[in-house]
């Protein structure tokens, strides 16, 4: 059995509107799919982020992962985020790697964003 790379990371939400205005209009995210209240999909790079609606009479309970979104200036990007009202909840450092921080959507997610430092390993084109 091989496996391969990870073709999209989903989020259940409660409220589809909500949730794809957020991606959206805060995140900045470009929608490329939508089918009424039960998938979204953004193109979020090489993978896609989605986010799923919940089934009727099952709660939707936050954190079951995170998705990592790459930016160039991590700083400008908490920037604009903050003037729309995101709130960080966790930011550091991985020296010579990595600056990242953390913010929820509005239902509870984890969604981190993370600035690579140029020479990171294992990034890059040759992998």
């Amino acid at each position: 059995m091989t496996v391969g790379g990870i073709d999209h990371v989903y989020y259940w939400t409660r409220d589809m509107d909500r949730a794809v205005r957020f991606y959206l209009d805060v995140v900045g995210l470009r929608l490329i799919r939508r089918e009424g209240d039960s998938w979204a999909e953004f193109a979020a790079g090489p993978i896609r982020f989605a986010l799923h609606g919940a089934a009727e009479g099952h709660p939707v309970a936050p954190g079951g992962a995170a998705a990592a979104f790459s930016v160039d200036d991590l700083d400008l990007t908490l920037r604009t985020l903050e003037e729309r009202g995101v709130h960080v909840t966790h930011a550091g450092e991985v020296a010579g790697f990595a600056r990242f921080a953390s913010f929820s959507d509005p239902d509870g997610n984890t969604v981190q964003l993370i600035e690579l430092a140029g020479d990171a390993p294992g990034r890059g084109p040759e992998g």
